[in-house]
């Protein structure tokens, strides 16, 4: 029986595992999305939330929900406010008619959606079903200032807070931050996170604080266009410069705002577009997502950075280059964000971030726009919405469907969507980049 039994398990060494899985997967697309509102929702529940983006969802795809065979959630703080833990996912869909499939649950800080998007195209591509849902939903605003603050203090390593200090500190330490340029009221932890690495840019590439507004300048302005932006307010270098200090170079404008909302995208394989009739006009292609997470890595050696990394991967599984891009969304959780990925993604030379966003490259009409939503800043920055919010902004640019905020012409779009903190770094990343079907 050994004998037969050996014999029976004979694998051709010269053919590669992996090759008939590759012939047979089918292109990925996206034919649904919606969005909330950002912004303060005291009357809206995280359920009522994802039920507003769902439907929308649902609405934009001409899909009934019958045709959902897995669901993806990801949301971050519901415990924390809420404390309902464990089954959030199943707590939000199955009210809305969404039940008797798999639905799984995803918890990964500000990237929480675009865990679930990426399980979602990983669960197409494996052939486990044909038409998937992926949402992220989160309520964040609270009367209880402390509670609401503290809600980011373990999106680090909890049991090294001081080792996660003492890296931070060694960042940018020529840069000294004048008197009077830290706030004495609460703000997010995370703030003096992206002033550390900010500090950092300015230290390595000479970055200035006024480019740094030049960012938030531009996220403000592209975001009164925006109908479902949290701020639809301009606001100008010198008054961005002016507002009040949090923690140095960051001022007010420059940092995302505490947010509640919701967003969600149906995905489907090549044969679901045809078996459900799917409007492939309106059909937007996912030529790559991509997760890693962090590395110890030191300091300065950026080469390694998770973000880099993650792009390398997402540019080689998409076959495209940096400079076909068209329009980019990046996690701007404050303006130091927005840079610091822009940088990572090698859409440009480096070092050229903070000039480029100076001359008003990086603006709606440039040469490379970067946040036509109005970013983090100025949309909205509900943690656990946020990825497929960008996504939602990249998949209307695409479409032709964003009015006064249309980059003319865009094909091809590239996001960028980091969370939490490891030593230097985001913990994770997700990049995905995109197409016109």
């Amino acid at each position: 029986m050994g004998n037969r039994r050996s014999a029976s398990l004979k694998f051709d060494p010269i053919t590669p595992l992996h090759k008939d899985i590759e012939t047979a997967m089918e292109n990925i697309y996206i034919v649904g999305a919606g969005m909330t509102p950002f912004g303060r929702h005291m009357d809206k529940s995280v359920k009522q939330l994802t039920a507003w983006a769902v439907e929308d969802a649902l609405k934009d795809a001409n899909c009934d929900r019958k045709a959902i065979r897995a669901a993806f959630f990801g949301n971050t703080t519901q415990g924390h406010f809420d404390g309902q833990h464990m089954i959030r996912g199943q707590v939000a869909l199955l009210p809305l008619g969404i039940e008797g499939i798999p639905i799984y649950n995803l918890e990964g800080a500000c990237a929480s959606s675009s865990h679930a998007f990426n399980l979602a195209v990983m669960h197409l591509r494996a052939g486990a079903a044909d038409v998937a849902l992926a949402v992220g939903a989160e309520k964040m605003y609270s009367d209880d200032k402390a509670k609401m603050f503290s809600c980011f203090e373990s999106a680090w390593d909890i049991e090294t807070f001081e080792a996660n200090k003492g890296y931070l500190s060694a960042m940018g330490k020529t840069i000294v931050p004048p008197p009077g340029s830290q706030s004495e009221k609460p703000y997010s932890p995370f703030m003096d996170v992206y002033a550390a690495l900010g500090r950092g840019l300015m230290e390595r590439y000479g970055i200035t604080q006024r480019q740094l507004a030049a960012v938030s300048s531009k996220n403000h302005g592209h975001s009164v266009h925006n109908e479902r932006s949290q701020y639809r307010k301009p606001m100008s270098i010198e008054e961005i410069l002016a507002a009040p200090a949090i923690t140095y170079p960051l001022t007010m404008p420059m940092c995302s705002p505490i947010s509640d909302g919701a967003a969600a995208a149906i995905l489907c394989t090549e044969s679901a577009m045809k078996k459900y009739g799917f409007d492939r006009s309106r059909a937007v292609k996912v030529l790559a997502t991509v997760v890693r997470s962090a590395s110890a890595r030191d300091a300065l050696d950026y080469d390694n950075g998770c973000t880099r990394q993650a792009a390398k991967d997402a540019f080689e599984q998409a076959g495209v280059a940096p400079g076909e891009i068209d329009v980019v969304e990046v996690h701007d959780a404050t303006a130091i964000g927005e840079l610091l990925t822009f940088e990572s993604l090698g859409l440009r030379e480096p070092g050229m971030s903070g000039i480029l966003a100076e001359r008003g490259e990086t603006s709606i009409g440039g040469s490379i726009p970067v946040n036509p939503s109005g970013g983090l800043e100025s949309k909205g920055h509900p943690i656990g919405a946020t990825g497929i919010g960008q996504i939602f902004e990249l998949v209307s640019q695409l479409r032709g469907e964003c009015g006064a905020r249309q980059v003319e012409g865009a094909r091809l779009a590239i996001q960028g969507n980091g969370a939490g903190l490891w030593r230097v770094e985001e913990a994770t990343e997700h990049i995905g980049i995109f197409a016109r079907a």
